[in-house]
């Protein structure tokens, strides 16, 4: 008798040990590891992963996220040192309960009482960075200025975490506490919390990533950090990753067939073929060193590309969408090639001379180059326009770096962008309404620079100027979109995203 009684108390130990966290290990969930519910909950929770679209459809209920314990569905993943964590996340249905919670955690432990911080949008749109320092403590809270947030990042660098939120097309606002000890080998994951224990409720995610960034050892331009090659849909403004590489992938254009990309990889070009997303090397012949400058013409026959010659120097020239050898364009270098004319004829790059970066074009069936801009400091990324009546540009005669527009033969240039941001390599849809550019933080990067593995946005504004709108937060730079990267029916981008992590979920090279 006295150890039938034993041998129940074991069991009931054993349950009660393992109450805190029910788990649910069942179906594919992306880039996490195992999810369940944390606490004590009424309802099972589940959570799902969709590979097509890449996104995360989670049901929870849980009482709360507060106090001195939580109870709610967590899907998540075993993570140490430092990460950024992103999400674009919203509630399916309009719900309950005006505190019901979905957004990005990380925890300590999988206990209900455990250590945790959390970057949170509620049911009624409040958005905040909640935290609790100590296991069983009670839980604390910084409000954003920014209400039903729909872009969610939450990053940690040591003790410190920073909360970014937006609303989809908004600038980030941040939020950061720096005392928040979690210790290194945390949990980091989504969840969902009802905020009523008769009741489950259901949200979606998309843009879900979890990021490594570079770690201050990183020697620029000597180490790289693994690529992501994404697709944006313009419309939901949903992006999926269609190819990884441990190596740096950078600069991939659309070509005009709308079934393959191009971009280039330790001084080679690879055509990456979308419908088995699978790369092969792109012939351009005695050229072996080319790098992020590379633009196909208008009618898709020839590509010009940017490689060193044997000075070092980089060199303009062109080869056929075909493949095969090159002809010099350009006699000397830095000559780094951005845009062709509609017509054929022109080609326009960046061009150091005397020590000065300024906008040459220069005609393909040969000539002298021409200067079109001549004010001091760097002028970069010419593009024309499909109409062939404007070149777009970046330049930093301003203070930041900032969009600008000049006339086909240099003239009337007129600055499009104005504000305190870097802006760089205006890209001009085919259907000649939009500009999509890339901005870096003044606060991470000089004006005349665009380094790799940095906090940058994609956004897009009308082609005669305007009000811009984000399109992406990502983390990236050198390589993101050096290139045009519109599809040709002006519906979605290519873009190159970078983690030191990437995840088995999604096609990887190994060359």
């Amino acid at each position: 008798m006295k150890q039938k009684i034993f041998s129940l108390l074991l069991v009931l130990a054993l349950l009660v040990a393992i109450e805190p966290f029910a788990r649910a290990q069942s179906g594919f969930i992306g880039i996490f590891d195992e999810q369940g519910d944390v606490g004590v909950v009424k309802h099972k929770g589940t959570g799902s992963f969709n590979p097509k679209t890449q996104e995360y459809n989670l049901s929870g209920s849980g009482t709360n996220i507060w106090a001195k314990a939580d109870g709610f569905h967590f899907v998540w993943k075993k993570m140490k040192g430092d990460f950024i964590l992103r999400t674009n996340a919203a509630f399916i249905g309009k719900g309950v309960e005006d505190h019901r919670k979905i957004g990005f955690m990380v925890r300590t432990s999988l206990d209900s009482t455990s250590k945790q911080i959390n970057a949170v949008v509620h049911g009624d749109g409040l958005t905040s960075l909640q935290f609790r320092k100590t296991d069983g403590g009670i839980t604390e809270e910084k409000k954003s200025t920014v209400t039903h947030a729909d872009v969610i990042q939450l990053e940690r660098h040591g003790n410190k975490y920073i909360m970014s939120v937006a609303r989809k097309g908004d600038l980030f606002t941040e939020d950061e506490v720096s005392d928040v000890d979690l210790g290194d080998d945390v949990y980091v994951g989504i969840f969902i919390c009802s905020h009523n224990a008769n009741v489950t409720e259901k949200a979606v995610f998309n843009n879900t990533r979890i990021v490594i960034p570079a770690p201050a050892t990183l020697v620029p331009y000597k180490q790289y950090l693994g690529s992501n090659i994404e697709i944006l849909d313009l419309a939901t403004q949903n992006s999926t990753i269609v190819y990884q590489s441990p190596k740096s992938l950078q600069a991939p254009n659309w070509m005009l067939d709308g079934k393959n990309l191009l971009y280039n990889s330790d001084g080679l070009l690879y055509k990456f073929d979308l419908k088995t997303n699978t790369p092969t090397v792109f012939n351009t012949g005695s050229a072996k060193n080319n790098n992020n400058d590379h633009v196909l013409s208008f009618d898709g026959k020839w590509l010009t590309i940017s490689s060193a010659d044997q000075t070092g120097n980089s060199i303009g020239w062109i080869v056929p969408t075909t493949g095969g050898e090159p002809k010099r364009m350009t006699e000397i270098g830095p000559s780094y090639m951005h845009g062709w004319s509609p017509d054929g004829k022109y080609l326009v790059f960046c061009g150091a001379r005397n020590k000065e970066y300024d906008v040459y074009r220069i005609p393909v069936a040969g000539g002298p180059e021409e200067k079109l801009t001549n004010t001091p400091g760097l002028d970069d990324g010419p593009e024309y326009s499909p109409d062939g009546k404007y070149i777009y540009f970046n330049s930093v005669r301003s203070g930041l770096m900032q969009v600008w527009r000049m006339k086909a033969d240099g003239s009337e240039q007129t600055q499009l962008t104005n504000d305190d941001y870097n802006n760089w390599f205006p890209h001009i849809s085919p259907d000649g309404k939009w500009i999509e550019y890339i901005t870096f933080l003044k606060s991470e990067v000089a004006p005349g620079d665009h380094p790799f593995y940095k906090h940058v946005y994609l956004r897009v504004m009308p082609v005669e100027g305007g009000p811009s709108k984000v399109i992406a937060y990502l983390y990236g730079g050198q390589g993101t979109i050096n290139t045009p990267s519109w599809s040709p029916d002006s519906k979605h981008l290519a873009f190159v995203s970078n983690t030191n992590l990437l995840f088995p979920v999604f096609p990887t090279a190994t060359n």
